[in-house]
């Protein structure tokens, strides 16, 4: 055999190679598992079995977990038990860090719909009224950014107050009673704790930052099945349309999916942004900015570079 065509073989060997893994993966996917907390666009794909009607006809079932916050969904993201799901800005960060297989698939900007409570009585007026304080928020989630950006526009450390790590469900009656005397929460906690469990909101998140949430993709999901992620996406992207333009509707997907009642996801549904789109530079560098604020407080052992892990479509 002559050199080049020598050359041209092995090229194309290669290639073959290297292509083949891929599709034999893209050929043998049977179902994808979806991440999903309980609120968000994510649920009212649930409910109108959006990516289940897409998929039908590519015989890919969808199997729906359910998940209280964002860590454990990233945990179970990383060692490959879900492909795909959405949360807050924190739980990524706190993922990247420790070296999870995750990237960023798509991007949502939060305006409304999460911050820090405290009882209505309480004599907590002001940022600078929370030193000393036992505030409760899951911890990597995105109520922990909430914390610690809030504290910064009071010349407050996190020293300055006391962490009680708790999980939504178990922040709720510690709340109530009186073991914390401020929460940090996200819808529809927020609204629970805000007309329920006699809640007053000291400060929305939108007053002391800009926040965003994710769509997060398991990165071997992502790199063996990349068009599988971006219908994905764009069925997530069309359902999150429909929500910005029907919320009443919205509201009763949402009660009808996690059983939080209708009054309660209908204030969550009116002031929360539902349009999803891709990871922008800007959202990139919000999203920077919270990690290196989270290496400076020693919250995540290592600096991390967020465009790192951002999915691009090699397709697009």
């Amino acid at each position: 055999m002559r050199r080049r065509e020598f050359i041209k073989f092995s090229v194309g060997t290669a290639a073959a190679a290297s292509i083949a893994p891929r599709a034999v993966a893209q050929a043998e996917l049977k179902e994808v598992r979806v991440g999903y907390q309980k609120n968000g666009v994510l649920v009212i794909a649930r409910q109108q079995a959006a990516l289940e009607k897409h998929f039908a006809s590519q015989c890919i079932e969808v199997k729906w977990v359910e998940f209280s916050s964002g860590p454990p969904m990233m945990e179970a993201m990383n060692v490959g038990s879900v492909d795909f799901g959405a949360v807050g800005d924190s739980p990524p960060v706190f993922a990247q860090a420790a070296g999870a297989a995750i990237v960023y698939a798509a991007g949502q900007p939060i305006t409304n719909g999460q911050g820090i409570l405290v009882p209505k009585d309480s004599p907590i007026r002001t940022i600078a009224d929370l030193k000393g304080k036992r505030i409760g928020f899951t911890k990597g989630s995105s109520a922990h950014n909430i914390v610690v950006q809030t504290l910064e526009t009071a010349s407050l450390t996190y020293a300055d107050i006391t962490p009680v790590y708790l999980t939504p469900p178990d922040a709720g009656p510690a709340f109530a009673n009186g073991s914390i005397e401020a929460w940090a929460i996200w819808d529809p906690y927020f609204a629970i704790g805000e007309t329920k469990q006699g809640g007053r909101i000291l400060i929305n998140s939108r007053d002391v930052t800009r926040t965003n949430s994710f769509y997060i993709a398991n990165r071997e999901f992502a790199k063996n099945h990349g068009a599988v992620l971006q219908q994905i996406v764009d069925v997530t992207t069309a359902a999150g349309k429909w929500a910005e333009q029907h919320r009443d509707e919205v509201a009763k997907s949402l009660a009808a999916i996690t059983g939080v009642p209708l009054d309660i996801q209908t204030v969550a549904a009116n002031r929360a942004n539902f349009v999803v789109g891709p990871v922008t530079d800007d959202i990139v560098a919000t999203q920077q900015g919270v990690a290196d604020r989270f290496y400076k407080l020693g919250l995540i052992p290592k600096p991390i570079v967020i465009r790192d892990i951002v999915w691009r479509n090699p397709a697009a």
